[in-house]
């Protein structure tokens, strides 16, 4: 029920909602849910980290440049690079770290 909470939150979201899904030691899995527009703010992960977009269209930005990334596209996040997120439709992005 994790995806239809994230979805039911974001209805009212001014900013994206996450939700853990699983987490251990190892890994953890993450959904994020981002309305068209918003945007997930700049920041650096320590672990190797693979985005996963399941639906909708966003934009992964870092070093003056960005990614376009669709329904189903994946893409690993590079370790220790200052980067963010911004959703041109609206978005539902799983982010797996570990």
């Amino acid at each position: 029920m994790i995806i239809k909470k994230v979805l039911e939150q974001l209805e009212t979201a001014v900013i994206p909602v996450a939700k853990i899904i699983q987490s251990n030691e190892n890994y953890k899995a993450i959904l994020i849910g981002l309305k068209k527009g918003m945007t997930w703010k700049e920041h650096k992960t320590d672990v190797p980290t693979r985005l996963v977009v399941m639906e909708g269209s966003v934009v992964y930005k870092a070093d003056g440049t960005g990614v376009a990334l669709h329904k189903h596209d994946d893409f690993e996040i590079p370790v220790h690079i200052l980067h963010a997120l911004e959703a041109k439709e609206d978005s539902l992005c799983f982010l797996i770290q570990g």
